[in-house]
């Protein structure tokens, strides 16, 4: 008896988790519980873009006024390129006053007006900033450009069930170790996935170059995942 509690106290402390160390054979009494990664790589289907313009006034009124018009002739010229224009829309719209050496005397104010668009027929997706560009001049402020997935149900199936065999993997490492075999399943958890790429392009200058060349790449989407089988 006292060799059996020594043999129980010594595995308690690793990765694998084995419970009952009594004589019982019954399914439930062994238990391993490990995670397993599956991760797989797919070209993007959709660039998402924060753009826009920010032009100064002497008055508010001005300011909004040139703003959203050179907003309009950018959604204009994104539209005759290729965007659809259900897929542009406004993401913010502030004013801001300017001062003067100072830093008390409003000298002006800032106006600026950004939009989202979401561009889904990539081979199109230059020539639709490089128009936003052309249209907005030296007021056009590009933000932000990513590539994403959109449509990412058959990378996550994939990825899940290839993080499912690693976890089955692993778990038939650690029975052998043990001398046992792996039984059935008794509780599966998904940890979470994703596929979060860094911005592909970055630009708050004004003047951004008319020729703007964009490479997708790959996207990596990863996902994990806890299995707990019953060991015999």
């Amino acid at each position: 008896m006292r060799r059996l509690t020594a043999l129980c106290a010594a595995t308690a402390g690793v990765a694998l988790v084995l419970t009952g160390c009594g004589g019982s054979d019954s399914s439930g009494d062994r238990t391993v519980t490990v995670t397993g990664t599956g991760k797989v790589q797919g070209t993007p289907d959709v660039l998402n873009a924060e753009l826009g313009t920010e032009v100064s006034a002497a008055d508010v009124s001005a300011a909004v006024n040139q703003a959203g018009d050179k907003a309009k002739a950018i959604t204009d010229a994104m539209a005759t390129a290729g965007a659809k224009r259900e897929d542009i829309r406004t993401s913010d719209l502030s004013v801001q006053p300017t001062y003067g050496t100072d830093g008390h005397n409003i000298t002006g104010y800032r106006a600026t007006n950004t939009m989202h668009v979401a561009v889904r027929d990539l081979p199109k997706a230059s020539g639709i900033l490089s128009a936003a560009v052309q249209a907005g001049g030296n007021d056009t402020r590009i933000n932000s450009v990513a590539f994403g997935l959109e449509d990412n149900t058959k990378l996550l199936s994939d990825a899940r069930a290839r993080a499912f065999d690693d976890a089955k993997s692993r778990a038939e490492q650690y029975a052998g170790l043990s001398g046992l075999k792996l039984k059935t399943v008794k509780t599966i958890s998904e940890n979470g996935s994703g596929a979060t790429p860094p911005p592909m392009y970055r630009d708050t200058a004004p003047g951004a170059a008319p020729n703007i060349n964009l490479e997708p790449g790959q996207q990596t989407v990863t996902f994990t995942v806890t299995v707990a089988w019953d060991m015999g």
